[in-house]
C-alpha cells in the first residue's frame, strides 16, 4: 500500500464554546470533519445529561443546512458527578 485516504476525519478533541465563538467554529469544523468530541468545560461547565443535550441543541442549530456532522458530547466531570 503506497497511500491510504482519510476523506472526512475526526477531531478529538474540539472546543467549540457558545455565542459567537460557536456560531463561527461549528460550521468551520462541520465543513472540515465527520464527528467532533466536544469538550464540556463552558462556564459554567457542561456537568449533567439535560446541559449536554441543550449544548448540543445550540450546535446543531448552527450547522449549514445539509450538513451531516455529529457533535459527540461529553460531561464535565466533578466530585458530584452521579455514576
Amino acid at each position: 500500500m503506497d497511500r491510504i485516504t482519510i476523506t472526512t476525519p475526526d477531531d478529538w478533541h474540539l472546543h467549540v464554546r457558545d455565542g459567537d465563538a460557536l456560531r463561527t467554529v461549528v460550521p468551520h469544523t462541520a465543513s472540515q470533519f465527520a464527528r467532533a468530541i466536544i469538550m464540556p468545560n463552558l462556564k459554567p461547565p457542561v456537568v449533567d445529561t439535560g446541559l449536554a443535550q441543550a449544548y448540543r441543541d445550540r450546535i446543531m442549530r448552527v450547522l449549514p443546512g445539509g450538513s451531516a456532522f455529529q457533535p459527540l458530547m461529553t460531561l464535565y466531570l466533578t466530585d458530584n458527578t452521579a455514576a
